[in-house]
Parts: C-alpha cells; structure tokens; sequence
C-alpha cells in the first residue's frame, strides 16, 4: 500500500511555438480545472522564438493569473529544448508536460496527480488514438516509434510528450548533459516507478500544427540518432552484404575462367561500380551524421538562452544559457 502525498505543487510546463491564439484557452481552461480539484499549481509557458504574438499573449495571461509564468528564447531553438527549460525552470514538486493547443487532454492532469500522490514517480500520457491525421503521416508516426521502439527497446508505440513527473525525475532529466535530448524516450530511460494514463489525442483549439513533413522526418532522425547506434550497424551489414556479393561474384567469374568461357564484363563491372559507389557514399552518410553529432556534443553550447521571463516574482533572466 502506497502512502498517499498531501498537497505537493504541480508545475504544468507548456512549449510554445508561435501559439499565440492557443494560449489563453490553455491558461484559463487548465486554471479552472486545476483549481476546481483543489490542487496547487503554476503554469509555465515556454516561447520557442516564437515570431507572432505568443510573448505578448503570455506576458497577458501572467498578468491576469497569479499562477501563470513565463520564459522567452532568445530564438527558436526547438520543441526538445522548450521542455527542458521548462523542466529547469519549474518549481513544484512535480511537473507536467503537455501541448498548448490542448490536444492533450487538461482534464487528465488531475487522474496524473492523483497517481503521483499515491508515490507512482513517472506517470505517462498513452494514446489510445492519434486524433484526425492524414493516412501519410499516420503510416510515418507508426514506422517511426516501431523501429525507435526496436533499436531502444523501449515501447515508444503510444508514447507521447503529455506526461507527469516527480521532482526526483525532474532533476535527473535536467541534469543529463546531452544536446540532443529525445524527451519522450529519455523519460521512459530513467526509470522510476511508472504508472500510465490513456487518452485521446483532442482537435487544436486554434491554429494549425508546425509540424511539416520534412520537419517530422528531421525530427524522426535526429531523435533516432540521440538515442541509438543502430544505424552504424546498418554500415556494418551493408559490408557484409557487398563482400558476400563479390565473393559469389568472384568463384563464378574463377569458374568461367576455368571452364574456358569469357566473361561479359564491362557492364558488370559499372554496375558493380555504382552499387559498391552508392553504399560506399550511404556508409559515409550515416558515418558522417554521427561525426556531426558529436562534434555538436563536444562544443558544449547551450541547449537554449533565455531572453526574458515573466509572472512570478519578475526576477531577470535575461541571457541566461544551460
């Protein structure tokens, strides 16, 4: 039997990406239900660089609510490094995670915390449907968390970003030093004692999603990269596959020889030069992609700089990095 936690602020931390319509929905419908279940709590929005009114509607919404705060980036610097900051700069004894166009249902938020109280350390939001998406990006998601769940072996299938998280979970999150930190799959890494939550992903309140094709292919391969070495291994079984290839290759050709019948090459041999090419420049690619990575790892600039915050007690915090 679990001992139940008495009261314990809750930190609700919400990225931002040019949500300027999105937020004061967010913050009046999250502080009336979060207030009508009697649990205290902070809202903290996060600007990604946003380049419409998002900052403007914040900075409003800071006003109006005593619980609402807010941090601005100096520029856009991802959706990864919003949660982060927001994490870092969260002050209740367990923070939560969600969108601010409220496809993630604020109504769970209370179910999470009432888990948390009974000492679960990790409570994550499940989907149990993805919402309307075109069949093409809903083929895309599903590839993508398949092979992220093989290559990590953590069941990322229904896994999304709208979790609640213990202090103690907070700080080990925050104080891992990787730049290209996958929160999804990291909080699912750390362990602790975890307990779920399923819901349905809801329509955007306003606006329309950020993400394009091209982005969720970029995100799909920076975050396979962060958080595995699988694709290496793909160099490693292409090498395989090629040198197999010309050892068949080559005791046909030696049995040709021997048995006094000449060998048709020329197009062989420039097929076989641009097949060899071609894998040759994919290894070196994906060799290369790492490389990269490390290179940015090793630099060590920040995650993200905050430009300016508000709400709370106002303090400056403008140029601040982690």
């Amino acid at each position: 039997m679990r001992e139940l936690k008495q009261g314990g602020l809750l930190s609700v931390v919400l990225p931002s990406y040019n949500e300027e319509a999105s937020i004061p929905r967010a913050a009046e419908r999250i502080t009336e239900l979060l207030t009508a279940a009697d649990i205290p709590f902070e809202l903290l929005f996060v600007d990604d660089g946003s380049k419409d009114g998002s900052w403007a509607a914040i900075q409003t919404q800071a006003a109006r609510f005593p619980q609402v705060r807010g941090v601005r980036f100096s520029r856009n610097f991802g959706k990864e490094a919003a949660i982060f900051a927001g994490l870092a700069q969260a002050r209740g004894d367990c923070a939560a995670v969600m969108d601010c166009d409220l496809q993630h249902p604020p109504e769970k938020l209370e179910e999470m915390y009432r888990l948390w109280q009974q000492g679960y350390e990790v409570i994550e939001g499940i989907k149990v449907s993805r919402g309307k998406e075109s069949p093409l990006h809903a083929f895309a998601a599903h590839r993508f968390y398949d092979i992220l769940s093989r290559v990590t072996g953590v069941d990322m299938s229904r896994a999304s970003d709208f979790k609640l998280l213990d202090r103690k979970a907070v700080d080990t999150l925050v104080a891992l030093r990787e730049k290209n930190a996958f929160f999804r799959a990291l909080s699912s890494w750390i362990g602790f004692s975890t307990a779920t939550v399923e819901f349905e992903v809801q329509p955007r309140v306003a606006g329309e999603s950020k993400w394009s094709v091209m982005s969720l292919v970029r995100y799909a391969v920076t975050n396979i990269a962060a958080f595995s070495t699988a694709p290496l291994q793909i160099v490693t079984l292409l090498g395989s596959v090629v040198f197999l290839a010309s050892v068949v290759l080559g005791l046909h050709s030696l049995w040709q020889k021997f048995t006094g019948h000449a060998l048709e090459g020329f197009t062989t041999v420039i097929l076989l030069q641009l097949l060899i090419g071609s894998i040759l420049m994919i290894c070196l690619g994906i060799i290369g992609y790492y490389i990269a990575k490390i290179y940015e790892e090793i630099k060590d600039r920040p995650r993200y700089i905050l430009a300016e915050h508000c709400g709370g007690n106002d303090e400056s915090a403008s140029g601040k990095t982690v």
